[in-house]
This record gives C-alpha cells, structure tokens and sequence, in this order.
C-alpha cells in the first residue's frame, strides 16, 4: 500500500442548498456502507471506539463522518446522532449499488484518471469484474499525483509491490503462471515460460517490469478480483451481486491474498502474521503503538484493515 493523495479541503459552509444535498447523500452512502461493512465482520461497534485522528494507510486527514458533515452544514438541524448497530454475520453486507460499467467508464472521462478509462472497461468485459470495483482496488493501492492521479510507477518501500495494482513479485509472476490470465497469454507470447508453464529465470526481470504497465496492471488487477471472488465464494463467503460488496470482497483478497482473506473474514489470523502484515503496512513503530492500544496485533490489524476498507475501497466515486 503506499499512500494516497492529499486531501481537499472543504468549504462547507459555502455550499448551495443544492450541493449540499448532494454532499449529504454521497456521504450517507458511504457511511452506510462502511457501517454494514464493519458489522458484517464482527466489529459493528467499531465506530464508538476511540479512532486514530488519521486513516491508517495514508497518514492523511481522514475524512468527515455523516454526523460531523451534518453538523457541519446545519448544526441546528442535527442536534443528535444515532447510530444504528447491525448484528454480525457470516456473510459480507448488502451495499450500495453504483452504476453499470457503461457508466462508471463514462464516469471517468472527465476525471484525473481518464487515460485508464477505456482498459478498466475492457478489462471489466473480459473478467465480469465491474469497472467500478476494479477502479475502486486501483484507488485504494495505487501511489496517486496530483488532483488524485494514479500513478503507474507506484512502489512500496516496505515491501515489492509495484505498479498500479501494487502485486507482489511472487504473486505477478502466479498470475503469469495461471492459465487463462491475460497475463499468462503474454507471458507464452513472449517466450517467458517454460515447457511446465513456470516463468523462466532469465525472464523474471522483463516479466516483473510489466507491472508498470497500465493495461498490464489493470487486467491482471481484473484476472485476481474474477480468482479471488469465485475462491471466496466457493468457501463460503457469500458475496452478493453489489458492486460495493464485490469490491471490497475482491480488496480483501488482493491485498491479503487468498489464503490470509480467507483466515481474516473467519477471525483466524495468527498473531505474529497480524503483526507482519499491519508492519508491512504502517512502519514497525506505529503498528507496535497500535498492537498496544488495541491490546493484540489481531485485533489491530483488524481495525486498521477494516478502517482503511470503508474509507477506501470506494466505487461510488467511479459512478
């Protein structure tokens, strides 16, 4: 993960009655969705617990709530908040739906990222993955320039992840090693394989640069959202049609990997891997001050991924 773009101050108070409705609803949107989120993964009590006064991955501002933007905007109208608590279950929440891909591909054209527009949508009509959800794992991974640009040359320091889709070498070179992946298509076309399917040594270095590559990224983001989704559904986890729900589903099992997305969604993370993971994520010395505060490195990893999810992974911004 490495951290995101700056964020962009708000003058609320010089909205138009007009956009500030707008503001409202998107917010509540959100909000509702992070909350059933949260619930959903055993921690519906997560938003009355003492937060950090910066979002976990980025180190940024974070941004206002539902109830401090309502505050915000008309403090006499909304005196009073209350929360609605959601009882935990096994299956991921109901989420807000955004629009078709058609949509969220138009939605971007007039973006920052408008440049990817087009491969996020064929990428999208290849895997079944929606367009929204891919961007929204873009989003949340990718380095970002100005006015919230991905950048393509995006890598983490603490880890070697690179690229727009931020893959690990070990988990580019799977995806190149899977039949079926357009990536695995370029890999034989370029000679990289051998006779068993397994990326030569000679090749690795060419291979692991085409993470740079945008259309590379982005359909190999796609071809591990379609892996991941279709393995987490076969193991139970139900994931409904929802391209909110697919989204974060699809995040989870990008960032952690199949394996350890499995092991969070079922409570089971061991703590020396909790503690690994949040250090690869925040820096050894704030993970520790987190693991402290929370009282175990599960339950800090927990909160910090959960946190940084609703936040985050967001494809309402792509509709």
């Amino acid at each position: 993960m490495i951290d995101g773009a700056q964020p962009t101050g708000l003058a609320a108070t010089n909205l138009t009655p007009e956009q500030k409705a707008r503001l409202i609803y998107s917010e509540a949107r959100s909000e509702l969705s992070g909350r059933l989120w949260r619930a959903a993964l055993g921690d519906a009590d997560g938003d009355a617990r003492e937060q950090p006064a910066q979002s976990g991955a980025t180190g940024k501002a974070a941004p206002l709530g539902l109830d401090a933007l309502l505050a915000l905007l008309d403090p006499k109208a909304h005196a009073a908040a209350t929360d609605t608590t959601v009882a935990a279950t096994s299956e991921l929440p109901v989420s807000v739906p955004v629009a078709n891909d058609a949509a969220a591909v138009q939605a971007m054209q007039d973006g920052p990222n408008a440049r990817y527009a087009g491969m996020l949508g064929s990428a999208a009509a290849r895997t079944g993955v929606p367009a929204a959800a891919l961007a929204a794992i873009v989003d949340a991974e990718a380095a970002k320039g100005a006015g919230g640009s991905w950048q393509p040359y995006s890598r983490n320091p603490r880890s070697s992840a690179a690229g727009l889709g931020q893959f690990l070498n070990r988990s580019w070179e799977g995806e190149a090693e899977r039949a079926g992946t357009w990536l695995n298509t370029q890999a034989q076309a370029n000679g990289w394989l051998d006779g068993k399917g397994r990326v030569k040594s000679e090749s690795r270095g060419a291979l692991l640069a085409l993470r740079y590559d945008p259309r590379a990224s982005i359909e190999t983001v796609a071809d591990y959202a379609s892996a991941n989704l279709e393995a987490l559904r076969g193991s139970g986890v139900r994931i409904s049609g929802e391209v909110s729900e697919v989204a974060r589903a699809a995040y989870l099992g990008h960032h952690l990997g199949l394996g350890d997305a499995r092991r969070f969604l079922a409570g089971g993370l061991e703590p020396d891997r909790a503690r690994r993971l949040l250090g690869a994520q925040v820096g050894g010395a704030n993970a520790e001050r987190r693991i402290t505060q929370a009282g175990g490195a599960v339950a800090a990893h927990r909160t910090w991924l959960l946190d940084y999810v609703g936040r985050h992974v967001r494809p309402d911004r792509f509709a």
